[in-house]
Parts: structure tokens; sequence; C-alpha cells
């Protein structure tokens, strides 16, 4: 069953991860057989450690080119759900995505299962893409 605290440090821990893009801080947040859903519909998640690990680093983010902030909106059972907001300073204007990640925590605190709901924000003149 999650609690509100592992889910709490599992988003602490990704975090790190994205910042870092080592390899041991990516494993960490994931079961040898996890899947990794990029989008609610993927039609190819990343199944298993070395599936996630390689699709993370052929997509990573340079540390510093991201602001983002996260509160765990609900826990229930081995579910957590978190309102997320990413901001990638290195775009001009830089672009902002709200994210609603879904997770499934095992005991020991790794994810069996991630899906991320992301969504571009419209700029403040309504331009942009909206998914």
């Amino acid at each position: 069953m999650a609690h509100r605290a592992a889910a709490e440090d599992w988003f602490r821990r990704y975090r790190v991860a994205w910042e870092s893009n080592d390899p041991a801080d990516i494993r960490g947040l994931f079961t040898d057989d996890a899947v990794y859903r990029g989008k609610p519909d993927d039609p190819e998640p990343f199944v298993g450690l070395d599936a996630i690990e390689a699709g993370w680093l052929e997509d990573a983010d340079q540390p510093g080119d991201t602001e983002f902030e996260w509160a765990v909106l609900a826990v229930d059972g081995d579910v957590a759900i978190a309102r997320c907001v990413t901001t990638y300073l290195n775009e001009n204007p830089p672009t902002t995505y709200d994210n609603l990640f879904v997770i499934r925590l095992a005991p020991d605190g790794r994810a069996t299962e991630f899906t991320d709901w992301w969504i571009p924000r419209r700029a403040a003149d309504g331009s942009g893409d909206a998914a």
C-alpha cells in the first residue's frame, strides 16, 4: 500500500534522476518489470528497467533546463497521483506543461507503473499547441 510519504519520496527521487540522468538514479525509481507510459494511450510503453533507462536517456533533458513543481493529490492503495508543472527554460519563450502523473508503487517504494498525462499550456496570446 502506498502512503503519502512514499509517494513524496518517489517524486523527490524522480526529480533527482531527471536532473542527474544517472542510470542508477533512473533505475532506482522502477521495479525490474515496470511499465513507463509517456502518455495514457502510449502504443509502445517502455517495459522493464533496460527499456526505461534507454528511453529516458534518449530524450533526456539537460540539468538546469527545467523548473519542476509537483504536489501529491491523492494516494489510494498502491496508486499515487500528482499534479506537476514543468517549464522548459531553454526554449524561447519558455514552454510550460501541466502534467498529471499516475504511479503504482511497490512495497519497496519503486514504481511498477508510471503514466504521464501532459498538456502544453497555451501562450498568453492564445497561441500554442494544446493536446
